[in-house]
Formats: C-alpha cells, structure tokens, sequence
C-alpha cells in the first residue's frame, strides 16, 4: 500500500471490523481502511496471526484491536463485536471476508460435513455475525460483504464454493433491503488474486497465464485493488450505494 502516498482520510474517527484480516485480501483492507484514518478490528483463528498481523498494521501508525475470532463459534463471535465496543464504544464498518473452500469434489460428490463447512463460514457466519453487530450499528454505516466472480459461472473445481458465493450475492441484496436506511449493505466481487487462499491456481503458470488472458487488463487482481474497491463502497463516497455487487475483475466476463 506504499505506493499509494495521497490517500484520503475517509475513516477518521471510524472503528472498522475486518474479519479473516491477518492475510491476502482481508489484510490489505484492513491496512486500508487504517490508512484512511479507521481504528480497525482485525480477527482471524490463530492469537500469533492477529498478533503478527496487528504488529505489521502498527508500524504503519495504525489504530488496531486484535481478537481471535473463528466466524463459525458463536461465543467468539460475540467476544469480537463485545471487544470491539469496550474499546471504541461503536462499530461504523463490517467487513465479512471470512471463505473456505475446503474440496474440489463435484457437487454430488461432496461429504456432508465439507458441505455442511463451506455453508456455515461462507454464508451462515455473516449472518450470525451481524446479528450480534446489528444493535450497534447506527446511521451511516456499512457492510460490505467479500463475494467471488465465480459466484456467476461456479467452475467444476470450486462448484460447491461459487455456489455459496452465488448466495452471498443474494444475501447482499436481501441485507440492504433489511438494513436500509440506517445501514448501507454492497459486496466487492473479486476477480482472481494471487493469495494463500487462491495458490492453487496462481502458482500454477499455465493456469495463471489462462486466467489472466480471459481478463481484459491482461493481469490478475492484486489485494490492494480488492481493498480500493471495499474502501469506496465502506465510505460516505458510496452513501448513495446499497444492494450492489461491484465486480473487480479486470473484465473477466461474469454479467451483462
């Protein structure tokens, strides 16, 4: 985030929670929003990733709670939205960026348990998070769930995962209409970005190369464009936007 030396500050005074925040896209908004001036709350399973994680965040003159929080346990859950208002006494931003994609089985040849696990952290945990946020947030805030492109077209290797992609988009749509007008509700729908979580693609170079010539910017997406497009949709720039899904892609096909 170096590289951009003129950011706004669009957050001061804002606390933002950010969860699966220690690594790859959850980090990079993390970092953004703090560098627009938000204390932000970062989370994620293991005390030595958000330890680590909130160092890095520190040392760039950032406001930040560190708190362990595995989004499917609901006495954690709690603990991260309870922490939160101990220390800063309000929540202005979520961001649900928690995924797993645990199988590349078909669909129909998915065990119940992964079937079970891909529901529970990529849909149900968003909406039991902010069930425990909803009290404490006012007018003017914002969600902003993490979506996927391949929620449009599931591909066979990550069909079960696009699928429940498919109902973050839905989810987004049905939160807006529940939450208006207090609380804003938009999803950034990221296109293909080198992390951890996406490895097994982007480490492969054939298929790295294939991806990156269906897009029209020749490239694939890097963390800090995700966190560009979350900051935007977070912020009183977007307080005339809710109910959306913001493609960021660089024009892989996904919808007219």
């Amino acid at each position: 985030m170096e590289k951009n030396t003129k950011l706004g500050k669009r957050f001061q005074g804002k606390v933002a929670i950010v969860t699966a925040s220690t690594q790859g896209i959850g980090f990079g908004i993390a970092e953004r929003l703090g560098l627009e001036g938000a204390s932000v709350v970062i989370s994620s399973r293991k005390q030595q990733n958000v330890d680590e994680a909130a160092e890095k965040l520190r040392a760039k003159g950032i406001e930040v709670l560190a708190v362990v929080c595995h989004v499917s346990n609901a006495e954690q859950r709690k603990n991260l939205i309870d922490k939160t208002i101990q220390k800063y006494g309000k929540i202005d931003v979520v961001v649900s960026n928690a995924a797993v994609n645990p199988s590349i089985d078909p669909i129909l040849k998915t065990e119940d348990s992964i079937l079970d696990k891909l529901w529970e952290i990529n849909v149900k945990s968003t909406i039991l998070l902010l069930k425990d946020a909803a009290p404490h947030l006012k007018k003017g805030s914002s969600v902003v769930l993490i979506g996927s492109v391949v929620a449009f077209n599931p591909p066979p290797t990550m069909a079960m995962y696009g699928v429940t992609k498919t109902a973050v988009l839905g989810l987004t749509k049905a939160l807006a209409t529940e939450m208006a007008p207090d609380t804003r509700v938009n999803c950034v729908v990221p296109g293909s970005v080198p992390t951890y979580f996406t490895s097994f693609l982007t480490d492969n170079d054939a298929l790295r190369e294939e991806i990156e010539g269906k897009t029209l910017m020749r490239r694939l997406g890097t963390t800090e464009d995700m966190a560009a497009a979350t900051a935007f949709l977070a912020s009183d720039d977007a307080s005339y936007i809710t109910g959306e899904n913001l493609v960021v892609s660089g024009g892989i096909p996904s919808r007219l």
